[in-house]
């Protein structure tokens, strides 16, 4: 069994991630924790909604209630990037050349390192952001589908259709496929035609007794797991067609015990699962071999993040039970 640190917090955990080795807790009520020798709190926002760890730098980026969009540095430190006063930044996200994306409303923003910002207006409200991994393009998902835009041009977005209430946006890795979660319990795919004027084709993946509110892409790109089950759907993307005609894996099935929390390894197929009871278990891809990393605890565990040399497992639950798992030993 590896070792625990526990860190018992106050209230809802949103997400939680490494700056370095540091863990950094993001708590609904606005302050970063971070676990550096010690519980240290940043304070950041009036009420938080929103967080994500900027993969072009060692930084973080998270929206709230007090219409904030705000950067914290690996040191703890906090920079505003934009401010939208009176508006709630449920979204963000980060793209490269130090572009930052969010939302509020109907409205998506993406404020470029020069400082500028662009304006992109939707239909319906925007309830997901995504760059794609190359180019300075965004993906806003909405009621009825996905508008892709590029940032630099001033051309009309492509729109992706799709009935119903898309929650949440993915790209693959290679950029290939875009897949959303949905307010029903099902994710829908797009996989993307490099060819202008192509049509994008659809990808149905349904059956979850319950919504999906965890993705997670393996580091190659080959698998997208998925909570929402008693065991991580773990859909395959190896192939030109991604899951068309696939049935997925389903790991770590435990009876009537849902899923809620998904996060695969920086390095090997290896994915953590986390549980609404907040059990968290290991397995890996290539033989369904599982390992137990942590007992069951007070909440579901809502967000889980691996240091950059995979030793290190942290974790967060609804409950404020949270930790770092150490499984070099």
């Amino acid at each position: 069994m590896p070792t625990v640190a526990p860190l018992d917090l106050d209230g809802h955990v949103l997400a939680v991630e490494f700056l370095g080795d540091v863990p950094f807790f993001a708590n609904a009520n606005g302050t970063f924790h971070r676990l550096d020798g010690g519980d240290r709190v940043c304070e950041a926002h009036q009420g938080m909604l929103t967080v994500i760890r900027d993969p072009y730098s060692e930084s973080l980026i998270s929206g709230g209630e007090d219409g904030k969009v705000l950067r914290i540095a690996a040191d703890g430190s906090v920079s505003e990037i934009a401010t939208a006063p009176r508006k709630w930044i449920s979204q963000v996200a980060a793209g490269p050349q130090g572009a930052v994306a969010y939302s509020y409303g109907k409205s998506s923003l993406v404020r470029l390192a020069d400082g500028t910002t662009k304006e992109f207006p939707e239909e319906r409200t925007v309830e997901g952001l995504a760059f794609a991994p190359k180019g300075l393009r965004i993906a806003a998902a909405r009621y009825n589908g996905v508008s892709l835009h590029w940032v630099g041009m001033s051309a009309k977005p492509v729109d992706l259709e799709w009935k119903g209430a898309h929650t949440g946006v993915t790209f693959s890795p290679d950029g290939n496929f875009l897949v959303t979660s949905m307010q029903e319990n099902a994710l829908h795919g797009w996989k993307l035609d490099s060819k202008p004027g192509a049509e994008a084709r659809h990808m149905r993946m349904t059956g979850y007794p319950a919504k999906v509110k965890s993705l997670s892409w393996s580091v190659k790109g080959k698998w997208l797991a998925s909570s929402g089950a008693p065991a991580a759907i773990v859909w395959p993307f190896q192939g030109k067609d991604g899951p068309m005609g696939k049935a997925p894996l389903e790991l770590g099935t435990r009876a009537n015990i849902m899923a809620t929390a998904v996060k695969f390894h920086p390095l090997e197929d290896i994915l953590a699962i986390g549980f609404i009871d907040g059990m968290i278990l290991a397995v890996r891809i290539a033989d369904s071999k599982e390992a137990l990393l942590r007992r069951p605890g007070k909440g579901a565990v809502t967000a889980m993040s691996w240091s950059k040399d995979g030793k290190l497992l942290a974790f967060a639950s609804e409950a404020g039970d949270c930790g770092v798992v150490d499984i070099s030993a």
